[in-house]
């Protein structure tokens, strides 16, 4: 199991300390780092600027959304970086939800969400393999553009610069087990939300079978610390803004797979409380057994111990989240 270093995206403004971290990262042998982006920063100019500063940590998204970009400038963003940095990047996508989509980037959640990853990928992976102008006769994104409003002068192009590489890796970011049967058939790649060792039947039987070097990589809160509920804070944190803010009280995903994992009665109360606005109450309400199963969180020992179960199921990277350089180093040294 390779390790990975999730720097995630940026809160009021950028981090000082992602790119010692990173260096960091890659001193210690770790395979990648990775970026990510809500309605803030975005991930492809953090990654440009660590790519600057690093020279052999693979560099990946997790996850660029799909409605800040159409397909076609998304593989433009990948094949460009792929160039710059000698052949590292790591293209992870994620669809996000209807609240970010329509209410950030204005444009409608599609309405079969498998179909509009499925033409994304597509175009992605024609746009990479450089074969021939690039043409999807698609519901959500098709190229050449014929739609009513369009002026019928659009023609298939192919990128000018040629990529680097044909078969740069693409990975999906999927939680309901239909999303994720189609990203093991269409991917290179999963990028699971909330992976809980012991509980991969909430993804769906897909993750069962998986097609040899198809890469599984999770996020996880890592923390080496004395104090098991101390450390386990800000994974509550993360988690009751998630549950109970990223979505509709009537559709969030997150609260949905959270549901999955059996945990549906505490899913739905974060989700009453995020939205009544008492959110301190909300991260409060978040179990503890939840946050502890899909995090590293204690004793150098105690991971020690928990680090077997992830290297024991599907999982060939784990990205650390982890701001720590000593918990870096810690995890580093247990895994070798």
């Amino acid at each position: 199991m390779r390790l990975g270093l999730a720097l995630g995206y940026w809160g009021r403004g950028p981090d000082a300390g992602h790119v010692p971290l990173a260096q960091e990262a890659e001193r210690l042998g770790y395979h990648s780092v990775w970026t990510a982006e809500s309605w803030g920063s975005d991930a492809f100019t953090p990654l440009t600027w660590i790519a600057a500063r690093t020279s052999t940590i693979r560099l990946g998204t997790a996850v660029a959304q799909m409605a800040a970009r159409s397909p076609a400038t998304t593989a433009m963003h990948a094949l460009t970086l792929d160039h710059l940095s000698g052949g590292r990047m790591m293209l992870g996508l994620g669809l996000s939800g209807p609240q970010v989509v329509e209410g950030w980037y204005g444009r409608p959640f599609p309405a079969s969400p498998l179909t509009a990853t499925r033409e994304y990928v597509d175009v992605v992976r024609q746009v990479l393999r450089r074969e021939a102008p690039v043409e999807v006769d698609g519901r959500f994104h098709p190229l050449p553009y014929r739609g009513p409003d369009g002026t019928g002068l659009g023609k298939p192009l192919k990128p000018i610069t040629h990529p680097l590489r044909a078969g740069l890796p693409v990975l999906l970011g999927a939680e309901g087990p239909k999303n994720v049967a189609q990203t093991v058939r269409i991917a290179d790649g999963w990028l699971p939300l909330y992976w809980a060792p012991s509980r991969p039947e909430a993804y769906g039987e897909a993750v069962r079978e998986l097609p040899e070097g198809f890469l599984v990589a999770p996020m996880a809160r890592v923390k080496v610390c004395d104090d098991v509920a101390e450390g386990l804070l800000p994974v509550k944190a993360m988690l009751g803004f998630y549950i109970g803010g990223m979505g509709h009280a009537s559709r969030n995903f997150h609260a949905d797979l959270m549901a999955r994992m059996g945990y549906e009665k505490e899913a739905r109360r974060i989700q009453e409380l995020f939205l009544a606005g008492r959110r301190e109450e909300a991260v409060l309400a978040v179990p503890d057994a939840f946050a502890d199963e899909i995090s590293l969180v204690g004793p150098r020992e105690r991971i020690a111990e928990r680090l077997d179960l992830w290297r024991a199921g599907p999982v060939t990277d784990l990205l650390a989240l982890s701001p720590d350089p000593h918990t870096l180093r810690v995890l580093a040294e247990l895994n070798s």
